[in-house]
């Protein structure tokens, strides 16, 4: 049975000091809400990794990095390798998420590079794929999100394949002030699902997790998470507050 996963992606927000007392409030209402089938996960900012893992119970809390270089080490200024992350104790990475793909130019060759470092280095990643509003708005997102994934992780063997999760992100509605359904969620997911099904079998497809990266908060997670082939969130904003998140966490 495939695993249901909330992960919380904190972007460039809160101080250290701010992100060990919002990991201490979360870690503290997962414990009391006894939410053992969900895989619960933070992703902090670098800087945070080594405290929050400190901070929270590893049984019930995982801990993710945001991004990892795309080289082992060396001569890179500012790069954060998966080695790195992963003396942490930090157990995921977030990889090709929208914001880095936009904002710094990764391409799939680099994603590719950073994908079998965390590999390498026993991270789980956390995968992020998804159209903008002008190619949604042009019918073209299932060969968009096809590419993305051919030009990366289907490069993967089944057993390396089968080490990760998937996180698809509508761009296109996110902070635009258009809605994606629920219905438009799972039909992605399930398209997602039946190409890896096509690449890997049917039994990876079945084990494989995916998680919707839309606006999902504690609302709309139950009619969310009730989806088929929606496996839980990869959460931005909601994810700031304990008590929101854990109406997340909780909606299974």
């Amino acid at each position: 049975m495939r695993k249901k996963i909330v992960a919380g992606n904190w972007k460039c927000n809160t101080t250290v000091q701010e992100g060990v007392e919002l990991a201490k409030a979360v870690n503290e209402l997962v414990a009391k809400a006894d939410a053992k089938n969900v895989v619960v996960v933070l992703g902090t900012p670098f800087t945070h990794i080594t405290s929050v893992v400190s901070a929270v119970d590893a049984s019930l809390i995982n801990v993710a990095a945001q991004n990892c270089a795309a080289e082992a080490k060396g001569a890179f200024t500012g790069e954060v390798s998966a080695a790195m992350v992963k003396s942490t104790g930090a157990t995921h990475v977030i990889l090709g998420h929208s914001e880095r793909r936009e904002y710094y130019g990764e391409t799939s060759e680099i994603l590719n590079k950073k994908v079998a470092l965390a590999l390498a280095n026993g991270l789980t990643p956390i995968y992020c794929c998804g159209e903008a509003l002008s190619i949604r708005e042009a019918n073209e997102q299932n060969a968009y999100v096809k590419t993305q994934l051919e030009e990366t992780i289907f490069n993967l063997s089944a057993e390396d394949f089968s080490k990760l999760a998937i996180a698809y992100e509508p761009i296109w509605a996110i902070g635009t002030g258009v809605t994606a359904s629920t219905a438009q969620a799972q039909e992605m997911l399930a398209y997602i699902r039946g190409l890896i099904a096509d690449k890997f079998g049917k039994a990876v497809a079945e084990e494989t997790s995916i998680l919707y990266g839309g606006s999902c908060n504690a609302k709309n997670a139950p009619e969310l998470f009730a989806q088929a082939d929606i496996d839980g969130g990869l959460i931005g904003g909601a994810s700031l507050k304990a008590e929101d998140f854990l109406g997340i966490i909780t909606a299974y």
